[in-house]
């Protein structure tokens, strides 16, 4: 609950801060994120590996009348989502030091309520509360692209990212209230007690599945993330690569399989099927592009569909392995998105044509870039194997 409650009431505090006062705001942001990531370090310290249930859970009855509860837990996948998360966010912050001046007392709130959003996505047993916490992390990515974008088309980018994954996750919300009416609790280790017939889990099934496969993203709900990519600041690119893609891997595993193991081995086949034509479209895609930004973005789309395909191959080394790519997939491309932007910020411009001969000038700038990508081929070639 800590872990929630710094970057909420760190963004409370900077929002009675005089805007005048930026480098205590850009401190004090920077103090929070860090502080909030060496906090959940203690997390995986503490972590007892041989316990199976969720551990340090928090429980609070929001209204006791409906059954509805916060209920905060973490196991042994949101922990590294979390891990993830608030090393991210500061790293993130790190790079608009200098970058960001208009408006940046809401730049670095709109990241810190962008972080306990987050932080909550990973953690909450609630599956209502997990649906408003999914959600919101919508709005100040929202702000973020289209506030502090690089480029003009930045506002038509903001609103294809809401729309696109907010109305793929219309069909969640209704099939939650469904879930609470037949059930009457939306407690997420009640639900897996719960067995729903095959034709509930085969509706229930594709509402949850176009909610998070808006997130992933899958074909053809991948349009959002080249137009985001491209015209989001690089803070902006590297949570949006790092963490937010995780969203729709992370719910697969935690609520589509064992809330709906039936309907999720009988929708496979087509879960194959469009992984398989979003690796090879998105590849072949990403060859023929120009600007940097656009050659990561559609190469993650392709390293997500991957990692889908090993969620439902329904054994531990693929599921495992699915987790593992998630991960790398988080540092690599936020890397990667940051590399683009040490470029952006001295050239501003992403085409690829004008680096050549990059490697004479900056050799080490460049065995950096070479690093990553060579990184991520030896994740993917070992969860192949």
């Amino acid at each position: 609950m800590i872990l929630v409650a710094l970057p909420f009431s760190a963004s409370l505090f900077i929002l009675f801060v005089p805007s005048e006062n930026i480098n205590l705001i850009k401190i004090l942001s920077l103090f929070i994120s860090f502080l909030t990531f060496f906090l959940s370090l203690l997390l995986w310290v503490f972590f007892d590996v041989n316990y199976l249930q969720f551990q340090f859970l928090f429980d609070f009855f929001w209204v006791s009348s409906l059954n509805l509860n916060i209920s905060l837990g973490v196991d042994g996948i949101s922990i590294f989502f979390i891990l993830l998360t608030t090393l991210l966010i500061p790293l993130c912050l790190l790079t608009s030091y200098h970058s960001i001046v208009l408006y940046s007392k809401e730049y670095y709130i709109a990241f810190l309520l962008l972080e306990m959003f987050l932080i909550l996505v990973f953690s909450v047993k609630d599956l209502f509360l997990f649906y408003i916490c999914f959600e919101s992390t919508l709005i100040p990515m929202f702000i973020i692209v289209g506030l502090w974008g690089s480029r003009d088309r930045k506002i038509r980018a903001s609103y294809m990212l809401f729309i696109y994954t907010l109305v793929g996750s219309v069909l969640m919300l209704l099939s939650i209230l469904y879930i609470y009416i037949r059930t009457g609790t939306t407690d997420y280790v009640t639900l897996l007690t719960y067995n729903f017939t095959f034709n509930e889990e085969f509706f229930l099934w594709l509402a949850f599945f176009f909610s998070f496969a808006s997130k992933v993203p899958m074909i053809p709900l991948h349009i959002w993330l080249p137009e985001a990519h491209v015209e989001a600041p690089t803070a902006g690119s590297i949570v949006l690569a790092g963490i937010l893609l995780k969203l729709g891997s992370y719910g697969l595993i935690r609520f589509s399989l064992p809330f709906f193991p039936d309907a999720s081995l009988f929708f496979t086949p087509f879960i194959f099927t469009l992984s398989i034509i979003g690796i090879i479209y998105t590849s072949l895609t990403a060859i023929r592009q120009t600007d940097l930004k656009r050659i990561v973005a559609y190469t993650s789309v392709a390293h997500m569909n991957l990692v889908v395909i090993g969620i439902f191959s329904f054994n531990n080394l693929g599921i495992e392995g699915a987790v593992l790519q998630s991960l790398s997939h988080g540092f690599i491309s936020s890397a990667l998105f940051f590399i683009i932007g040490v470029l952006y910020d001295r050239h501003h411009t992403r085409m690829v044509k004008y680096y050549s001969g990059l490697v004479h000038i900056m050799p080490l700038f460049s065995l950096i870039f070479f690093f990553f990508p060579w990184l991520i081929l030896d994740c993917l070639v070992q969860e192949v194997l």
